[in-house]
């Protein structure tokens, strides 16, 4: 597989909307998932992106659930939700090359610690977008504003980089990716599991004072778990970044609320569920974090 060959690891609506301007660029585009609908519908109709019109585009890439397809895959981009993480590396082992790079994009705590105990660590990227989509249907999906993809610098990384740059993705390069993966881990745990509970978008948090205050103690918990844990955040007030990604994106509906509608499980053992464990490890409590956690998973175990 060439440099132009690019494998994008889940189906869902990142995986779409990156998949579709990654094939717009004229890079080749292999789609890796488990989705049956989704792969399907890929397979058949392309990865399809739909603007504010309701107007649909196609791009032709090849969908298959079959990481065998896929062998000596130089170039990787992991798109899936958290709690698929351990599936996929399985299969990354299986397809990608020896000298080959898979960088996460991909939401919480833990994905590159188990990628990189597969693939080793110079085989695995690390990164972290604030680029949103929303799932229109299976293989279809609508961009949710254009964010910053952040790459922590790596020797391997220079063909994925200029692919995301090819594709007009805002592409920034950063000397620790683990700042800016747990400053997006503020903004996901005290706006996610709220909306997702509430049923409400982005937006409606700030409408609710009760709601508000809430996603202010949880946005505190997660920033003094990441002092102890010694990770500088790229921001100084916690309260303040949760509030202005909660404006900027008043429509929106959280990747965990989208979860939640579709009975699909979330990610919310890696956000919340993480924040908890790591602070008990420093004897730090974050009840507000704890009770979000119980909460969504009850959702599925009702």
């Amino acid at each position: 597989m060439s440099n132009k060959d690019i494998l994008i690891v889940g189906t869902g609506a990142l995986g779409v909307l990156f998949a579709a301007r990654l094939t717009q660029a004229n890079h080749r585009v292999t789609m890796l998932g488990s989705w049956k609908e989704g792969v399907a519908a890929l397979r058949d109709h392309g990865a399809g992106l739909v603007d504010a019109s309701g107007n649909e585009t196609r791009f032709n890439v090849h969908a298959t659930d079959d990481p065998r397809e896929c062998v000596g895959v130089k170039h990787a981009i992991v798109l899936v939700k958290a709690w698929q993480t351990e599936r996929v590396a399985g299969q990354l082992k299986e397809c990608l090359a020896d000298d080959g790079l898979a960088l996460t994009l991909q939401n919480g705590l833990g994905n590159y610690e188990t990628l990189t105990r597969h693939l080793g660590l110079t085989r695995v990227g690390l990164g972290s977008t604030t680029t949103g989509a929303t799932l229109r249907g299976p293989g279809l999906a609508r961009a949710g504003g254009e964010g910053i993809v952040s790459l922590q610098r790596n020797p391997s990384l220079g063909p994925i980089e200029a692919a995301l740059t090819s594709a007009k993705f805002n592409v920034h390069l950063v000397s620790n990716a683990q700042s800016l993966v747990w400053g997006k881990l503020v903004v996901n745990a005290a706006i996610n599991p709220l909306t997702a509970l509430l049923r409400v978008p982005n937006g409606e948090l700030l409408n609710r004072p009760s709601a508000r205050e809430l996603m202010g103690k949880l946005a505190r918990e997660v920033a003094e778990v990441a002092r102890a844990e010694n990770i500088p955040l790229p921001f100084d007030d916690p309260v303040a970044m949760a509030e202005d990604v909660a404006s900027k994106t008043a429509a929106n509906q959280s990747s965990m609320l989208q979860d939640v509608l579709r009975g699909a499980l979330t990610e919310i053992d890696a956000i919340s569920g993480a924040v908890t464990t790591i602070g008990a490890q420093h004897r730090i409590k974050t009840p507000i974090n704890w009770a979000c956690w119980q909460l969504v998973r009850a959702i599925h175990n009702s």
